[in-house]
């Protein structure tokens, strides 16, 4: 199977690496890897880094695959909503570090970090489920609420909102901004600071403020499963018309 993901493991901080040689596409190859990879790095102890490539953190999910057999699209929507609760669950720090754009899956992945730094260019950041004719996943709604403010959430999940980085920074998608060129060095030096902190105390506090939240979506996968299945089947009715 072709890497897809990329670990590395340096004093204590795993670096999980997304990268397809294109838009970085969430395909069940590469949901599989990243769980790998989070497996990996919690077996290891460490810190993570999960970052993308150039210019690029994920355009969100393979839409080859949404196109395709229906259960195996079912099957990388569950591993997507599903990798939220994950990430937002891990017992160590975890450091999103974007590299440009980021668009619906990708975005819902960014936000589950504790942390997220994003890149100063002419790059856009969006949740663009209805623009391209799909209600808000219950999941990817939850997300959004959990991290960007009321009337940014509002126009982000209700207008597709594409968000230039700095407006993005405003409203919540992003803890901070930094060079290109000086992403992965500020991503390290966060890492070394947040090593310091008591990693149990961490890891009980951050899964007591999100026990809600988790445990909501967790619940709310079945049903947008339930719901992307009723579209799918709804869209073939029409195609036989």
């Amino acid at each position: 199977m072709t890497d897809l993901v990329h670990y590395s493991l340096a004093n204590g901080v795993a670096t999980i690496q997304l990268d397809d040689g294109n838009r970085n596409a969430l395909s069940p190859a590469m949901f599989r890897q990243i769980y790998a990879a989070f497996d990996r790095a919690e077996a290891d102890r460490a810190i993570v880094i999960i970052t993308g490539r150039e210019q690029v953190f994920s355009a969100g999910f393979d839409l080859k695959v949404m196109k395709g057999a229906p259960l195996d699209a079912l099957r990388m929507l569950h591993a997507g909503y599903s990798l939220t609760a994950r990430v937002m669950a891990y017992p160590y720090p975890v450091i999103a570090a974007c590299n440009g754009h980021v668009l619906a899956m990708g975005v819902f992945l960014m936000l589950s970090a504790d942390y997220v730094i994003g890149t100063r260019g002419e790059f856009r950041i969006a949740a663009n489920e209805v623009a391209i004719g799909l209600t808000i996943p219950r999941v990817a709604a939850a997300m959004l609420r959990h991290r960007l403010t009321p009337a940014d959430f509002q126009t982000a999940v209700t207008l597709s909102r594409y968000f230039p980085v700095e407006d993005a920074l405003k409203a919540g998608f992003f803890d901070e901004l930094s060079e290109a060129a000086l992403l992965m060095p500020r991503a390290r030096e966060l890492a070394s600071e947040f090593a310091k902190l008591d990693m149990p105390a961490h890891t009980a506090s951050k899964r007591r403020i999100r026990q809600s939240l988790i445990r909501y979506i967790r619940r709310s996968v079945p049903l947008d499963l339930l719901d992307a299945l009723r579209v799918g089947v709804r869209a073939a009715l029409r195609g036989r018309r």
